[in-house]
């Protein structure tokens, strides 16, 4: 069994459609669930489907080895943001090397780095008349977005685009393909 630790930050819509992927899957299993803020909704989220989560704050994160000791007591073998809006720290990504995913709303290279997450992104692919955006699945490293890209699938800005009718395009491919790719990296890694 593969243990997967899902980061968010937010709502954590792409977290539940990844519980709810892997729900019967005897092969992987979200066993944790970790947010940097005490109020989202993605920890409620994980009450509901009864998995273990916790709330950390930036001297855990960055100061202590508090969180890899969280994943290595819930045997964690890999990680995956899904919203996770901090820079990983140094110890956290040389304990899973290559075994940290991220997806981000535009087609890296362009539009990431730091700022550029959510409706920021979406009003910056609009206001620079892109005739396309969509999504980025990239392993993670010590830059915001920079990791090498697994997997990008593309959808079509029409003329009256808005960020808000773009955002919900590119959540749509999210939700279609994130579960995928991570069962994907998950066989290839452990199972091939």
């Amino acid at each position: 069994m593969t243990n997967i630790a899902i980061f968010a930050s937010g709502s954590g819509t792409n977290a539940e459609n990844i519980i709810k992927y892997f729900g019967n899957s005897e092969k992987i299993k979200i066993s944790l669930i970790l947010s940097n803020k005490k109020d989202a909704f993605v920890l409620k989220r994980a009450q509901n489907f009864n998995i273990p989560f916790y709330y950390f704050d930036r001297n855990d994160f960055y100061r202590s080895d508090r969180i890899n000791k969280i994943l290595k007591a819930n045997n964690i073998d890999f990680i995956v943001l899904a919203g996770f809006l901090w820079l990983l720290p140094e110890n956290l990504i040389s304990d899973y090397n290559n075994k940290i995913i991220n997806i981000h709303p535009a087609l890296l290279p362009n539009y990431g780095g730091k700022g550029m997450f959510g409706m920021h992104v979406h009003k910056a692919v609009i206001a620079n008349k892109e005739k396309e955006s969509g999504i980025s699945i990239h392993f993670v490293n010590s830059k915001y977005d920079d990791g090498d890209i697994i997997f990008q699938s593309k959808c079509l800005i029409e003329k009256n685009e808005t960020p808000d009718s773009l955002a919900q395009k590119v959540h749509q491919l999210e939700y279609n393909f994130f579960p995928k790719i991570i069962n994907d990296v998950i066989n290839k890694i452990f199972y091939s």
